[in-house]
């Protein structure tokens, strides 16, 4: 089971999206500006999110100095290419345990219209 488990990571490793979005990765993480702007922006929603879990009301400034940290990191080339790549990382681990749940569960390699509506057992989104 190993073996094919290995199969499978180097086909991914192989493929030109995987290595596109890894490029992207590499360009952002060489990238002190864009590091910067990303650094930042988490910080600020952390502290942000940090205060509302605390019950204190957001002002308005604090607000848009948020939007504004965010408009500049998505201005950002390089920074917006990172995080789209990161989202496209997380469908290709959602679409491969998906499909490894699935298989598991049917006791077969599942056709599209299995996939359909849903996730599978035990994926978490109650589908």
């Amino acid at each position: 089971m190993t073996a094919k488990t290995r199969e499978l990571c180097e086909a991914i490793l192989r493929d030109p999206t995987y290595m596109g979005m890894k490029n992207r990765i590499e360009t952002f993480l060489a990238d002190d500006r864009a590091k910067e702007l990303y650094r930042n922006l988490v910080e600020k929603g952390e502290h942000l999110n940090h205060k509302q879990q605390q019950g204190v009301q957001l002002s308005r400034e604090e607000i848009s100095d948020y939007e504004k940290d965010r408009d500049a990191l998505t201005a950002n080339p390089v920074a917006a290419g990172f995080i789209e790549a990161q989202q496209e990382l997380h469908k290709v681990q959602e679409t491969v345990n998906q499909y490894v749940s699935k298989t598991l569960e049917l006791g077969r390699v599942p056709a599209e219209e299995d996939m359909e509506g849903g996730c599978g057992h035990g994926c978490g989104c109650h589908h």
